[in-house]
Protein backbone atom coordinates (compact mmCIF):
# COMPACT_ATOMS: atom_id res chain seq x y z
CA UNK A 1 0.00 0.00 0.00
CA UNK A 2 1.43 3.36 -1.03
CA UNK A 3 0.86 6.20 1.42
CA UNK A 4 0.95 9.77 0.03
CA UNK A 5 3.91 11.77 1.38
CA UNK A 6 3.16 14.41 3.99
CA UNK A 7 4.80 17.81 3.52
CA UNK A 8 7.32 18.85 6.18
CA UNK A 9 9.05 22.17 6.63
CA UNK A 10 11.98 20.94 4.56
CA UNK A 11 9.87 19.32 1.83
CA UNK A 12 10.43 20.45 -1.71
CA UNK A 13 7.72 22.06 -3.78
CA UNK A 14 7.55 18.88 -5.82
CA UNK A 15 6.74 16.78 -2.74
CA UNK A 16 4.06 19.22 -1.67
CA UNK A 17 2.51 19.13 -5.12
CA UNK A 18 2.61 15.33 -5.16
CA UNK A 19 0.79 15.15 -1.83
CA UNK A 20 -1.79 17.65 -3.08
CA UNK A 21 -2.32 15.65 -6.28
CA UNK A 22 -2.73 12.43 -4.27
CA UNK A 23 -5.38 14.10 -2.12
CA UNK A 24 -7.31 15.37 -5.13
CA UNK A 25 -7.13 11.97 -6.80
CA UNK A 26 -8.45 10.07 -3.78
CA UNK A 27 -11.16 12.69 -3.17
CA UNK A 28 -12.39 12.32 -6.75
CA UNK A 29 -12.25 8.52 -6.53
CA UNK A 30 -14.66 8.53 -3.59
CA UNK A 31 -16.81 11.22 -5.17
CA UNK A 32 -17.12 9.29 -8.42
CA UNK A 33 -18.28 6.17 -6.56
CA UNK A 34 -20.99 8.17 -4.79
CA UNK A 35 -22.10 9.76 -8.06
CA UNK A 36 -22.81 6.28 -9.45
CA UNK A 37 -25.75 6.08 -7.03
CA UNK A 38 -26.63 9.63 -5.95
CA UNK A 39 -28.05 11.98 -8.59
CA UNK A 40 -27.22 15.65 -8.12
CA UNK A 41 -26.67 17.09 -4.62
CA UNK A 42 -23.07 17.97 -5.54
CA UNK A 43 -22.75 20.53 -2.73
CA UNK A 44 -24.03 18.02 -0.18
CA UNK A 45 -21.57 15.36 -1.37
CA UNK A 46 -18.69 17.85 -1.19
CA UNK A 47 -19.77 18.85 2.31
CA UNK A 48 -19.85 15.26 3.54
CA UNK A 49 -16.44 14.50 2.01
CA UNK A 50 -15.02 17.68 3.53
CA UNK A 51 -16.12 16.44 6.96
CA UNK A 52 -14.49 13.07 6.27
CA UNK A 53 -11.13 14.55 5.28
CA UNK A 54 -10.91 16.93 8.24
CA UNK A 55 -12.02 14.36 10.83
CA UNK A 56 -15.34 16.09 11.53
CA UNK A 57 -18.95 14.95 11.64
CA UNK A 58 -21.80 15.81 9.28
CA UNK A 59 -25.46 16.55 10.02
CA UNK A 60 -27.84 16.27 7.06
CA UNK A 61 -31.29 17.81 7.37
CA UNK A 62 -34.19 17.34 4.99
CA UNK A 63 -37.63 15.83 4.62
CA UNK A 64 -37.85 12.05 4.18
CA UNK A 65 -37.15 10.59 0.75
CA UNK A 66 -34.41 12.94 -0.48
CA UNK A 67 -31.61 10.35 -0.42
CA UNK A 68 -29.83 11.35 2.79
CA UNK A 69 -29.52 7.81 4.11
CA UNK A 70 -28.63 6.47 0.68
CA UNK A 71 -25.81 9.01 0.35
CA UNK A 72 -24.29 7.99 3.66
CA UNK A 73 -24.67 4.28 2.98
CA UNK A 74 -23.01 4.70 -0.43
CA UNK A 75 -20.10 6.55 1.13
CA UNK A 76 -19.64 3.75 3.64
CA UNK A 77 -19.46 1.24 0.79
CA UNK A 78 -16.75 3.29 -0.94
CA UNK A 79 -14.49 3.16 2.13
CA UNK A 80 -12.56 0.29 3.74
CA UNK A 81 -13.99 1.15 7.18
CA UNK A 82 -16.16 -0.59 9.77
CA UNK A 83 -19.72 0.64 9.37
CA UNK A 84 -22.70 0.68 11.75
CA UNK A 85 -26.18 2.07 11.35
CA UNK A 86 -28.19 3.23 14.36
CA UNK A 87 -31.88 3.85 13.74
CA UNK A 88 -32.88 6.46 16.31
CA UNK A 89 -36.37 5.99 17.75
CA UNK A 90 -38.11 7.35 20.87
CA UNK A 91 -37.51 4.10 22.78
CA UNK A 92 -33.78 3.87 21.96
CA UNK A 93 -31.65 3.89 25.12
CA UNK A 94 -28.05 5.12 25.61
CA UNK A 95 -26.90 1.54 26.23
CA UNK A 96 -28.24 0.62 22.79
CA UNK A 97 -25.70 3.08 21.36
CA UNK A 98 -22.56 2.73 23.47
CA UNK A 99 -23.00 -0.81 24.85
CA UNK A 100 -23.44 -2.27 28.31
CA UNK A 101 -22.05 -4.73 30.84
CA UNK A 102 -23.60 -8.19 30.77
CA UNK A 103 -23.11 -11.21 33.02
CA UNK A 104 -21.27 -14.08 31.33
CA UNK A 105 -20.16 -17.47 32.58
CA UNK A 106 -16.62 -18.75 31.95
CA UNK A 107 -15.51 -22.34 31.40
CA UNK A 108 -15.27 -22.90 35.18
CA UNK A 109 -18.83 -21.79 35.83
CA UNK A 110 -17.79 -18.49 37.38
CA UNK A 111 -19.87 -15.46 36.50
CA UNK A 112 -18.43 -12.07 35.70
CA UNK A 113 -19.33 -8.82 34.01
CA UNK A 114 -18.22 -8.38 30.43
CA UNK A 115 -18.63 -5.27 28.35
CA UNK A 116 -20.54 -5.76 25.11
CA UNK A 117 -19.71 -2.86 22.79
CA UNK A 118 -22.53 -1.06 21.03
CA UNK A 119 -22.70 0.10 17.41
CA UNK A 120 -20.77 3.27 18.24
CA UNK A 121 -17.61 1.12 18.27
CA UNK A 122 -17.24 1.35 14.50
CA UNK A 123 -15.42 3.81 12.30
CA UNK A 124 -18.27 5.25 10.27
CA UNK A 125 -21.60 5.68 12.03
CA UNK A 126 -24.94 6.42 10.39
CA UNK A 127 -27.16 8.01 13.04
CA UNK A 128 -30.41 7.86 11.11
CA UNK A 129 -33.18 10.29 12.11
CA UNK A 130 -31.18 11.31 15.16
CA UNK A 131 -33.77 13.83 16.32
CA UNK A 132 -36.43 11.13 16.79
CA UNK A 133 -34.64 9.88 19.92
CA UNK A 134 -34.90 11.52 23.33
CA UNK A 135 -32.27 14.07 24.41
CA UNK A 136 -30.83 11.51 26.88
CA UNK A 137 -30.07 9.10 24.06
CA UNK A 138 -28.84 11.84 21.74
CA UNK A 139 -26.31 12.88 24.39
CA UNK A 140 -24.84 9.36 24.39
CA UNK A 141 -22.90 10.36 21.27
CA UNK A 142 -21.38 13.54 22.77
CA UNK A 143 -18.22 11.99 24.23
CA UNK A 144 -17.65 9.78 21.21
CA UNK A 145 -17.95 12.67 18.75
CA UNK A 146 -15.70 15.05 20.66
CA UNK A 147 -13.18 12.87 22.48
CA UNK A 148 -13.15 9.80 20.19
CA UNK A 149 -13.70 7.63 23.25
CA UNK A 150 -16.52 6.12 25.28
CA UNK A 151 -16.72 5.87 29.06
CA UNK A 152 -18.68 2.76 29.95
CA UNK A 153 -18.50 0.28 32.77
CA UNK A 154 -16.12 2.55 34.65
CA UNK A 155 -13.52 2.42 31.88
CA UNK A 156 -12.48 4.78 29.11
CA UNK A 157 -12.54 2.91 25.82
CA UNK A 158 -10.87 4.60 22.82
CA UNK A 159 -12.55 4.41 19.43
CA UNK A 160 -10.76 3.25 16.32
CA UNK A 161 -9.61 6.01 13.98
CA UNK A 162 -10.79 7.48 11.74
CA UNK A 163 -14.14 7.93 13.48
CA UNK A 164 -16.86 9.64 11.49
CA UNK A 165 -20.50 10.25 12.48
CA UNK A 166 -23.00 11.15 9.78
CA UNK A 167 -26.42 11.95 11.16
CA UNK A 168 -29.69 12.63 9.40
CA UNK A 169 -32.56 14.58 10.88
CA UNK A 170 -36.01 15.60 9.80
CA UNK A 171 -37.06 19.26 10.00
CA UNK A 172 -37.91 20.13 13.59
CA UNK A 173 -41.48 21.11 12.80
CA UNK A 174 -42.28 17.51 11.88
CA UNK A 175 -44.23 15.39 14.37
CA UNK A 176 -42.26 13.24 16.78
CA UNK A 177 -38.95 15.11 16.65
CA UNK A 178 -36.76 16.43 19.47
CA UNK A 179 -34.44 19.42 18.94
CA UNK A 180 -30.78 18.48 19.26
CA UNK A 181 -29.11 20.16 22.26
CA UNK A 182 -26.86 23.08 21.37
CA UNK A 183 -23.87 21.21 22.82
CA UNK A 184 -24.39 18.34 20.41
CA UNK A 185 -25.10 20.56 17.42
CA UNK A 186 -21.80 22.31 18.07
CA UNK A 187 -19.97 19.02 17.68
CA UNK A 188 -21.10 18.60 14.11
CA UNK A 189 -18.54 20.06 11.72
CA UNK A 190 -21.13 20.91 9.02
CA UNK A 191 -24.89 21.11 8.88
CA UNK A 192 -25.99 20.38 5.31
CA UNK A 193 -29.54 21.12 4.18
CA UNK A 194 -30.74 18.68 1.52
CA UNK A 195 -33.18 20.26 -0.94
CA UNK A 196 -35.61 18.71 -3.41
CA UNK A 197 -34.25 17.38 -6.70
CA UNK A 198 -34.99 19.22 -9.95
CA UNK A 199 -36.86 17.97 -13.00
CA UNK A 200 -33.85 16.57 -14.86
CA UNK A 201 -32.50 14.96 -11.70
CA UNK A 202 -35.83 13.28 -11.01
CA UNK A 203 -35.80 11.81 -14.53
CA UNK A 204 -32.39 10.28 -13.83
CA UNK A 205 -33.46 9.05 -10.39
CA UNK A 206 -36.46 7.27 -11.90
CA UNK A 207 -34.32 5.79 -14.67
CA UNK A 208 -31.98 4.31 -12.07
CA UNK A 209 -34.51 3.16 -9.51
CA UNK A 210 -37.47 1.91 -11.55
CA UNK A 211 -35.51 -0.22 -14.02
CA UNK A 212 -33.04 -3.08 -13.85
CA UNK A 213 -30.19 -0.61 -13.32
CA UNK A 214 -27.83 -2.11 -10.73
CA UNK A 215 -24.67 -0.46 -9.45
CA UNK A 216 -21.92 -2.07 -7.40
CA UNK A 217 -19.88 0.34 -5.29
CA UNK A 218 -16.17 -0.44 -5.00
CA UNK A 219 -14.16 0.42 -1.88
CA UNK A 220 -11.49 2.87 -3.04
CA UNK A 221 -10.00 4.31 0.16
CA UNK A 222 -8.70 2.72 3.36
CA UNK A 223 -8.21 4.08 6.85
CA UNK A 224 -4.48 4.75 6.52
CA UNK A 225 -4.96 6.97 3.48
CA UNK A 226 -7.80 8.84 5.15
CA UNK A 227 -5.67 9.51 8.24
CA UNK A 228 -2.78 10.62 6.04
CA UNK A 229 -5.00 13.05 4.14
CA UNK A 230 -6.42 14.41 7.40
CA UNK A 231 -2.90 15.28 8.50
CA UNK A 232 -2.18 16.82 5.10
CA UNK A 233 -5.19 19.14 5.41
CA UNK A 234 -3.87 20.52 8.71
CA UNK A 235 -0.55 21.39 7.05
CA UNK A 236 -2.10 23.66 4.43
CA UNK A 237 -0.91 27.23 4.93
CA UNK A 238 -3.26 30.06 5.89
CA UNK A 239 -1.94 33.62 5.97
CA UNK A 240 -2.62 35.70 9.11
CA UNK A 241 -4.85 38.18 7.28
CA UNK A 242 -6.92 35.36 5.76
CA UNK A 243 -7.26 33.67 9.13
CA UNK A 244 -8.27 37.02 10.62
CA UNK A 245 -11.08 37.21 8.05
CA UNK A 246 -12.40 33.83 9.25
CA UNK A 247 -12.21 35.10 12.82
CA UNK A 248 -14.10 38.32 12.01
CA UNK A 249 -16.81 36.41 10.18
CA UNK A 250 -17.24 34.25 13.28
CA UNK A 251 -17.25 37.19 15.68
CA UNK A 252 -19.77 38.98 13.47
CA UNK A 253 -22.35 36.40 14.56
CA UNK A 254 -22.02 37.39 18.22
CA UNK A 255 -24.52 40.08 19.30
CA UNK A 256 -22.95 43.35 20.44
CA UNK A 257 -19.54 42.35 19.07
CA UNK A 258 -17.63 45.18 17.41
CA UNK A 259 -17.86 43.16 14.18
CA UNK A 260 -21.59 42.42 14.47
CA UNK A 261 -23.81 43.63 11.63
CA UNK A 262 -27.28 45.10 12.31
CA UNK A 263 -29.03 41.78 11.51
CA UNK A 264 -26.89 40.04 14.12
CA UNK A 265 -27.93 42.39 16.89
CA UNK A 266 -31.57 42.28 15.81
CA UNK A 267 -32.11 38.58 15.24
CA UNK A 268 -29.45 36.48 17.02
CA UNK A 269 -29.50 35.50 20.68
CA UNK A 270 -26.24 33.49 20.69
CA UNK A 271 -23.42 33.62 18.16
CA UNK A 272 -21.08 30.98 16.80
CA UNK A 273 -18.51 29.32 19.08
CA UNK A 274 -14.75 29.02 18.50
CA UNK A 275 -15.46 25.62 16.96
CA UNK A 276 -17.08 27.52 14.09
CA UNK A 277 -13.81 29.31 13.32
CA UNK A 278 -11.94 26.01 13.52
CA UNK A 279 -14.41 24.42 11.11
CA UNK A 280 -14.21 27.32 8.67
CA UNK A 281 -10.41 27.23 8.53
CA UNK A 282 -10.14 23.44 8.18
CA UNK A 283 -12.86 23.27 5.52
CA UNK A 284 -11.21 26.12 3.64
CA UNK A 285 -7.97 24.14 3.61
CA UNK A 286 -9.80 21.28 1.90
CA UNK A 287 -11.14 23.71 -0.70
CA UNK A 288 -7.61 24.97 -1.29
CA UNK A 289 -6.25 21.46 -1.87
CA UNK A 290 -9.07 20.68 -4.29
CA UNK A 291 -8.11 23.80 -6.24
CA UNK A 292 -4.51 22.59 -6.42
CA UNK A 293 -3.23 25.16 -3.92
CA UNK A 294 -1.40 24.72 -0.63
CA UNK A 295 -2.65 28.02 0.79
CA UNK A 296 -6.11 29.29 1.76
CA UNK A 297 -7.81 32.17 -0.04
CA UNK A 298 -10.63 34.51 1.00
CA UNK A 299 -12.93 32.70 -1.42
CA UNK A 300 -12.23 29.40 0.30
CA UNK A 301 -13.43 30.95 3.58
CA UNK A 302 -16.57 32.34 1.95
CA UNK A 303 -17.52 29.00 0.38
CA UNK A 304 -17.56 27.09 3.67
CA UNK A 305 -18.77 29.64 6.22
CA UNK A 306 -22.48 28.89 5.81
CA UNK A 307 -22.52 25.12 6.54
CA UNK A 308 -19.96 25.64 9.30
CA UNK A 309 -22.07 28.18 11.22
CA UNK A 310 -25.77 27.71 10.40
CA UNK A 311 -26.22 25.26 13.29
CA UNK A 312 -24.03 27.20 15.72
CA UNK A 313 -26.12 30.37 15.97
CA UNK A 314 -29.34 30.65 17.97
CA UNK A 315 -32.17 32.88 16.83
CA UNK A 316 -34.06 35.14 19.19
CA UNK A 317 -37.82 35.38 19.48
CA UNK A 318 -38.06 38.23 16.98
CA UNK A 319 -36.32 36.20 14.28
CA UNK A 320 -38.57 33.20 14.87
CA UNK A 321 -41.68 35.40 14.83
CA UNK A 322 -40.67 36.97 11.52
CA UNK A 323 -39.60 33.69 9.91
CA UNK A 324 -35.93 34.69 9.60
CA UNK A 325 -33.62 31.69 9.23
CA UNK A 326 -29.91 31.49 10.11
CA UNK A 327 -28.84 31.30 6.46
CA UNK A 328 -30.31 34.74 5.74
CA UNK A 329 -28.37 36.29 8.61
CA UNK A 330 -25.11 34.53 7.75
CA UNK A 331 -25.36 35.57 4.10
CA UNK A 332 -25.85 39.15 5.27
CA UNK A 333 -22.77 38.85 7.49
CA UNK A 334 -20.70 37.55 4.57
CA UNK A 335 -21.87 40.43 2.38
CA UNK A 336 -20.97 43.09 4.95
CA UNK A 337 -17.70 41.72 6.38
CA UNK A 338 -14.69 43.13 4.48
CA UNK A 339 -11.94 40.71 3.53
CA UNK A 340 -9.23 42.97 4.90
CA UNK A 341 -8.83 45.58 7.63
CA UNK A 342 -5.92 47.99 8.25
CA UNK A 343 -5.33 46.49 11.71
CA UNK A 344 -6.24 42.94 10.70
CA UNK A 345 -3.75 41.21 13.01
CA UNK A 346 -4.67 43.23 16.11
CA UNK A 347 -8.39 43.84 15.74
Amino acid sequence: MTVPPQPQASDSQQQVQQATDDFRRDYQLVRSQIARVIVGHEAIIDGVLTCLFVGGHALLEGVPGLGKTMLIRTLSQALHLQFSRIQFTPDLMPADVIGTNVIVEDEHGRRKFQFMPGPVFSQIILADEINRATPKTQSALLEAMQERQVTAGGQIRPLRQPFFVMATQNPLEQEGTYPLPEAQLDRFFFKLVVQYSGRAELHEILNRTTSSHDVQIEPVLDEQKILTHQQLVKRVIIAPHVQDYAIRVTLATQPQSIFAVPMTNQYLRVGASPRAAQAIVLAAKVRALLAGRFHVSFQDIQEVALPAMRHRVILNFEAEAEGINPDTILENIAAHTPTAMPDATTA
